[in-house]
């Protein structure tokens, strides 16, 4: 496998290891004093929580960082988010060789930017088309998955659910007064946020990893907005996600077709080819 192949498989998994957060709209209340917005973040776990996943739910765009590790390797993440409809995502993340991978996600589908010295073999091709569905059934990763770890409303909504959710402190996270709460929750509550369509896989997978339960981090400031997010799942990673610019302006464009060239065509043309005996 090339470089930038690898690369690539590393590049997606983290980003769909990463689903993303929430616009600097506030929710519908009225705003109390700032040092009365922390008290509350700090004594009333269950409603201000509430209002977190009110004012993440009414989010447009985020500019997020993460790091971490998945599948024992080192990840390091950055890029903007358009929680439109559809979603779409544009990261940057290291390669092996040091140089900067692009890697964008429309709706359910992820563009990878092919490296110049690579594009010759594709036809010219720019981007490498992979369907997150087809690619997870392709390559036993669950992009989606991944890809809905990043999002810290069903980080918020699983704090809900969840009994046991302590306050750590207030703490000052990229220049923001937050309060930090923390909660180990069980995978079956984590997994109650998911879509549907990808709980089984997803438990199994877990089951598989002997993983039980997942420790949350989350971090709101004063205008009940996520401002860091943090996942321990065991030997399966951990990462910490910073979120900054809410609201800031993005265009995230979809790539032409006639600069695309698409993986699973790719892998379907490989099958087709004869074998020796």
């Amino acid at each position: 496998m090339s470089l930038w192949k690898k690369t690539t498989v590393l590049a997606v998994s983290t980003l769909t290891a990463v689903a993303l957060t929430a616009c600097g709209s506030k929710p519908d209340v009225d705003a109390p004093a700032q040092a009365s917005v922390l008290e509350l973040l700090a004594s009333d776990l269950k409603g201000s929580l509430q209002k977190t996943v009110d004012a993440t739910s009414k989010s447009d765009s985020v500019t997020v960082k993460m790091q971490g590790t998945a599948g024992g390797e080192k990840i390091s993440v950055q890029g903007v988010v358009d929680l439109g409809d559809p979603f779409k995502a544009e990261m940057t993340t290291p390669g092996e060789d040091g140089a900067p991978t692009v890697v964008r996600m429309v709706g359910g589908v992820i563009y990878v930017e092919i490296p110049e010295k690579e594009r010759a073999s594709l036809g010219g091709k720019r981007w490498m088309k992979l369907d997150l569905s087809a690619a997870g059934d392709q390559s036993g990763m669950n992009f989606s998955k991944q890809f809905e770890d990043v999002d810290p409303t069903k980080q918020v909504k699983t704090l809900l659910a969840t009994e046991g959710v302590t306050v750590v402190g207030e703490e000052t996270v990229n220049g923001a007064r937050t309060v930090h709460y923390t909660v180990t929750a069980p995978v079956a509550t984590y997994l109650g946020q998911l879509d549907a369509k990808l709980r089984a896989g997803v438990e199994a997978e877990y089951a598989k990893q002997g993983i039980k339960d997942i420790k949350i981090d989350l971090w709101v400031d004063e205008q009940y907005q996520p401002r860091r997010a943090g996942m321990n799942m065991g030997k399966m990673g951990e990462f910490t996600v910073d979120y900054t610019d809410y609201g800031k302006p993005v265009n995230i464009e979809t790539p032409a077709p006639a600069e695309t060239a698409d993986f699973a065509e790719m892998l379907k043309g490989l099958k087709d080819l004869p074998t020796s005996n």
